[in-house]
């Protein structure tokens, strides 16, 4: 193959690439996290608990998990194109539906449907781009794609709080669901067909050798095992920080609190940063080195010092998400062949780490102390860079 045919810097082809697939995660993680921060404002309305609420949340990640275990096998049968398109629209037309849901159990179960439509577009997203981009941008394309995931999730959280605030928590959700599905429609109208992907018949035998592989693979398996922990990780310090900060010796008001979300812009730069090293630096280093500086910026969490919780939160979110992008950059590029069933595999651990992981080490802190706790989210990230350390440069080893 020919990769002076692939999109380069520069051509009008990369540009759409690029800014479609930003567009995707953007609309992809505004959708998944819009309920989270509207949560208490969701469970007076229905009179229901806390508890029962935070399922609108998790509802969307076990659809997320159950769609791309299906995506691993059927994403090769569908065209790149028409599966992201259609996850992107009627991911969005199922937001819309929800604000208009009379209970509680229905919104749930509109969530569940709603995780399993959009894992088409994660399910594909990262094996388009190392198929249809020249090798010297795949890092650049892929770090728009997962600064569309960071941006989205932030203002999802962001938008939803201060729309619920002004118009109410429907009006709200009917208003994200109409910017996703704009988005929806411009990445219809602009994102370019697959010209190194024609979509197959699913060979069953076939796929299941090819994730037997991976599962098997030692070079895989310690990068999906780092999706997992890193992301638990991650997920449980944004998760509890805030209870950490209601309490002395920080004492802050919730409005205060609510804008911790803002930090999301240093998983940016993160990415932005990774993109950049990428160049000069080994994969196998960058993912070493951030591993490092994310296991400094969550010792720094144990300071009861506001301004040092402040930089160490900006450090580990910096480093998460740049970690993040190469781990899952190294994963598509070691898959010579079933990119999709090898990216699936990735995104299905990164998710079960943070339903798993992220809810376990509330009980955790609950139980003991938000020292043991860090000291939980320490040994996670220790874990991950011994696995780090294990795992040579991908240029380096025999791709699967």
């Amino acid at each position: 193959m020919d990769l002076s045919e692939k999109a380069e810097k520069g051509s009008r082809r990369f540009r759409y690439i690029k800014f479609c697939i930003f567009f995707s995660g953007l609309s992809v993680f505004a959708q998944l996290y819009l309920f989270q921060p509207m949560l208490p404002t969701v469970a007076e309305y229905f009179r229901t608990t806390a508890g029962d609420s935070s399922l609108l949340v998790s509802s969307s990640t076990i659809g997320m998990a159950i769609g791309l275990l299906f995506f691993a096998f059927k994403a090769d049968s569908y065209s790149r194109k028409k599966l992201m398109t259609f996850s992107l629209i009627s991911s969005a037309i199922l937001t819309i539906i929800s604000a208009w849901m009379p209970s509680l159990s229905m919104l749930i179960a509109v969530g569940v449907i709603k995780g399993f439509v959009v894992s088409g577009v994660s399910s594909v997203a990262l094996a388009y781009l190392t198929e249809e981009v020249h090798i010297s941008v795949v890092a650049l394309a892929i770090s728009m794609y997962l600064s569309g995931n960071t941006i989205g999730g932030m203002s999802g959280r962001i938008f939803a709080t201060l729309l619920s605030g002004e118009f109410g928590w429907r009006n709200a959700v009917l208003i994200i669901g109409i910017e996703s599905l704009v988005l929806g429609l411009v990445f219809w109208k602009l994102f370019p067909e697959s010209r190194f992907f024609n979509p197959q018949e699913t060979d069953y035998s076939l796929k299941v050798k090819q994730m037997r592989r991976f599962f098997t693979d030692p070079y895989m398996l310690r990068l999906y095992c780092m999706a997992a922990l890193l992301m638990g990780a991650f997920v449980s310090v944004y998760n509890y920080l805030t209870f950490r900060l209601e309490d002395p010796p920080f004492s802050l008001s919730h409005f205060v609190i609510a804008f911790i979300f803002l930090m999301y812009t240093f998983g940016v730069f993160g990415t932005m940063i990774t993109s950049r090293l990428s160049k000069r630096f080994s994969h196998s280093r960058i993912l070493k080195g951030s591993v490092i500086f994310m296991f400094c910026g969550a010792s720094l969490l144990l300071s009861e010092n506001i301004y040092v919780v402040i930089f160490g939160l900006g450090l580990f979110t910096l480093a998460f998400f740049a970690a993040h992008t190469m781990a899952s950059q190294m994963t598509a590029l070691r898959a010579k062949h079933g990119k999709s069933s090898a990216t699936s595999i990735y995104w299905l651990f990164y998710y079960f780490g943070s339903s798993i992981l992220g809810s376990g080490t509330g009980y955790i802190l609950h139980a003991f102390s938000w020292t043991v706790f860090i000291s939980i989210i320490l040994f996670s990230i220790g874990i991950s860079l011994i696995l780090a350390l294990k795992n040579r440069d991908s240029a380096t080893v025999k791709n699967l």
